[in-house]
């Protein structure tokens, strides 16, 4: 009964965030000659017209050197008509579609006698999926149920997006790119993710998911990209926005500690002030985004059980809290030195302060005897500073764009470790300190050529990175950790990169043909006196080609199909040599030897408008070689578990996504998405070098699985809104092992008062409290099982105002 109650509650009110219609409009520009004289046309007369009822839509005239544009077009048919005294009057249909921002007709002549016929393609309404289905886009404001909440907890509702072991997933995948504003940084780490749980959701504008980037992306992540816009206004004049979020999490102890260990923390405090201030004058426009979040978290509760071969089994519990300062601060400056020439100078600052205090005890089998208590500190200190300057040349024809943009990333990593290691007859401690200092220099250049129907993109990078790491060892007694695998490593990275794009469109078709060819040089230097790593890397030249082509039944069907090539190179972090502590008896390390992975995906989608509502679906298949996975595994006559990051065999993920959209009336609207896919690992062996040479087989691993969002938005009056949300997880395979179902619901309402520039909200996460990841874990000569009971539900109170 139960059970069935629970089903009904998922099928009634399951979420993901709402999409949202969105006008796109377009600018339409030409030159108009003399087709006999070759001699621009000045002050000729150009006026827009629906092709079915010949009414008037926008009207202008040519200037003093002929050209003209048209700005504010939506998508339809249209007859441009050009006349001028003398000339006889020009007429062409034109089409305007979805996909540029700026058509370029190009020279249009008139003559006494010659009529031409032209065609043209401009923009209309998108939704918050695109209309090349390429990427999905959400308004943060719009996620009443997460307001408060960090960047990675936003995730969570949208539409593709899981969140596992603090990693987003695309459709089941984790190989994902995560940018700010566009760019790579420090702040989310270069061609991984990193850190989306520390940034706070008050900072940012929206989020963009790219699920089939096109060439002028960088090639990294296969799974796709997800783009983190701040915030940035360009009102008149002196504005801004502040708020205040404070909350509470860990209401209460979901499982007891086990015995002989420090309390849990309960009622964790969250408090996020955040300050969004922008002034515009003349040719100046200054912004600035100041944010704080200070959060006590119940970061990690995990209950294991471990049964070896031998018949010996281990109960533990990993218990982790943790507090977290973040300031993020950006700043900057737009120079509109004329109508043609803008100039950006803009700053980032990030400091992330960790202190992690956690307790692992080691039981026998029935719990009578404790084997060991292992109690440690974590104190970390992230710094990130980034400078960018950008400038943009808008050339005489609408649309023609250069840019060029230079960044430069610093980030530090300043971390100390001290376990004390408590055995029945001793105690020991572990301590090592590690110091990271990244510097990135970027060197972007792109330009945007409109045409009759459509643009080209072009543009070339550079990018030069280095990470020296030091890593000290100070080993206690009886400890497992290896005194020589310290000292220095350095990181080197060079990536020059070229890329072209071509988009077409007609009245039924569109295509989009890219290339991005792309050299990396990525050297690994090791200390000379590691005992078993020794200096490694890798270098390649590899096309990345994207196409997109697609058909339009009529204004509401389209289909399209994609083709991606992508790579997935090993970040710094996966192939650093020194080992550090997972859990007492799990150790992480790196590994040099690993190369990229390179994935090949299809997708082929489907999108239907209809009055107040939408439904996109989409069938995807990637397959990589060389796929990059962690292996565990242990070496003979030791029980310590060695995880590794390994080339395995070749990997699959295929599936299905649905994202259904309807308003049902003006109280009440609703979104649901749904994605089955299917991930396979083909058996492989390898060889394991740290910290003895030994090799590791598995299986093939293949496993069904998906989610299901729904979310249901309330409008009760104009000021007050609300959200109910809930998510199902399908049980999910991982490395080695298997991640069970698990599902939550979360609630938020909102009210606007002031007139509309204040708001306050109330939420609540995992009002169930029934969000548990359960995982089993195959091994060589183990296997475990886990629950993890870590902080999930929260509830949250804030304050906006906008002036």
């Amino acid at each position: 009964m139960k059970n069935n109650i629970l089903n009904t509650i998922l099928l009634l009110c399951l979420l993901t965030t709402q999409l949202w219609a969105q006008n796109k409009q377009v600018t339409i520009s030409g030159l108009v000659k003399d087709t006999k004289a070759n001699t621009t046309l000045p002050f000729a007369n150009v006026v827009l017209k629906t092709a079915a009822q010949k009414t008037f839509v926008a009207g202008t005239i040519t200037t003093e050197t002929g050209r003209f544009k048209l700005v504010n077009i939506t998508s339809g048919n249209y007859i441009l008509e050009i006349s001028s005294l003398g000339y006889a009057t020009h007429e062409q249909e034109l089409y305007v579609g979805n996909l540029s921002d700026y058509l370029d007709l190009k020279t249009i002549d008139l003559s006494e006698n010659i009529n031409s016929l032209n065609e043209v393609v401009v923009t209309s309404n998108s939704s918050e999926i695109s209309n090349k289905m390429d990427k999905k886009t959400f308004e943060i404001a719009d996620n009443i149920a997460q307001s408060g909440s960090s960047v990675l907890q936003a995730m969570q509702n949208l539409p593709s997006v899981t969140v596992q072991d603090g990693k987003v997933q695309l459709r089941g995948n984790d190989k994902v790119m995560v940018l700010i504003d566009g760019k790579q940084t420090g702040l989310t780490g270069f061609g991984s993710q990193s850190g989306l749980d520390n940034i706070p959701a008050s900072a940012i504008e929206k989020i963009e998911i790219i699920n089939n980037p096109s060439a002028k992306y960088d090639a990294n992540g296969n799974a796709g990209i997800i783009n983190i816009i701040y915030k940035k206004n360009k009102k008149e004049g002196f504005n801004g926005k502040v708020g205040l979020t404070s909350g509470l999490g860990a209401l209460w102890v979901r499982k007891e500690n086990l015995p002989t260990i420090r309390p849990q923390y309960t009622m964790t405090p969250k408090i996020n002030p955040s300050v969004s201030l922008n002034y515009k004058k003349n040719k100046i426009n200054a912004f600035f985004q100041g944010d704080y979040l200070y959060t006590e978290t119940l970061n990690k509760n995990e209950f294991v059980t471990r049964y070896y071969d031998d018949g010996d089994i281990i109960n533990s519990q990993l218990k982790r809290n943790r507090n977290t300062h973040f300031t993020t601060i950006k700043s900057g400056i737009d120079w509109n030195i004329d109508d043609q020439n803008t100039l950006t100078v803009s700053g980032l600052f990030g400091s992330e302060k960790i202190i992690d205090r956690g307790d692992q005890p080691f039981f026998n089998a029935d719990f009578s005897e404790r084997r060991r208590l292992w109690q440690f500190l974590e104190d970390e200190l992230k710094t990130t500073v980034m400078a960018t300057a950008a400038y943009q040349h808008k050339f005489k024809e609408p649309g023609r764009l250069l840019n060029v943009g230079f960044n430069y990333t610093f980030h530090r990593e300043d971390e100390k470790y001290f376990y004390d290691n408590i055995l029945v007859g001793s105690t020991g401690t572990d301590a090592f300190k590690l110091l990271s200092d990244e510097k990135v220099y970027d060197l972007n250049v792109d330009y945007i050529e409109p045409l009759k129907n459509g643009r080209i993109e072009t543009g070339i990078k550079f990018r030069k990175r280095d990470i020296p790491t030091n890593m000290d060892f100070k080993p206690g007694q009886n400890s497992v950790i290896d005194a020589n695998a310290g000292g220095p490593a350095t990181y080197k990275e060079l990536i020059p990169a070229v890329y072209g794009n071509y988009v077409f469109e007609s009245l039924k078709w569109e295509a989009e043909l890219g290339l991005r060819l792309e050299y990396v040089d990525l050297n690994y230097e090791v200390n000379p006196n590691h005992n078993t790593y020794k200096s490694d890397g890798y270098n390649y030249t590899q096309p990345f080609p994207n196409m997109r082509l697609a058909y339009k039944f009529n204004d509401d069907n389209k289909i399209s199909l994609f083709f991606n090539r992508r790579v997935d190179r090993p970040n710094e972090v996966d192939i650093r040599i020194f080992p550090k502590y997972d859990d007492a008896e799990i150790i992480k390390v790196g590994n040099p030897m690993l190369k990229p992975q390179f994935t090949n995906s299809l997708e082929l989608g489907y999108k239907l408008n209809w009055d107040k509502g939408s439904l996109y679906t989409a069938l995807y298949h990637r397959f990589a070689d060389g796929t990059i996975t962690r292996i565990s595994s242990t070496v003979p006559g030791s029980d310590i578990i060695y995880a590794t990051f390994q080339n395995v065999n070749k990997s699959y993920n295929s599936g299905i996504e649905m994202v259904l959209s309807q308003e049902v009336s003006p109280l009440y609207s609703f979104n649901v998405n749904a994605n089955a896919y299917r991930n396979q690992i083909n058996a492989f062996t390898v060889e394991n070098k740290y910290p003895s040479s030994h090799l590791f087989s598995a299986d093939e691993q293949v496993i069904y699985s998906g989610n299901v969002k729904l979310n249901n938005t309330f409008h009760f009056t104009k000021t007050v809104d609300a959200q109910l949300t809930a998510i199902y997880l399908a049980p999910d395979v991982i490395p080695q092992g298997k991640m069970e179902s698990r599902y939550s619901i979360d609630f938020g309402i909102k009210k606007s008062v002031q007139k509309g520039k204040g708001e306050f909200f109330l939420n609540a996460t995992d009002l169930l409290n029934t969000m548990v990841p359960k995982k089993r874990i195959q091994g060589d000569g183990f296997y475990y099982t886990s629950n993890d009971y870590y902080e999930t539900q929260v509830i949250r109170l804030g304050y906006n105002y906008k002036f």
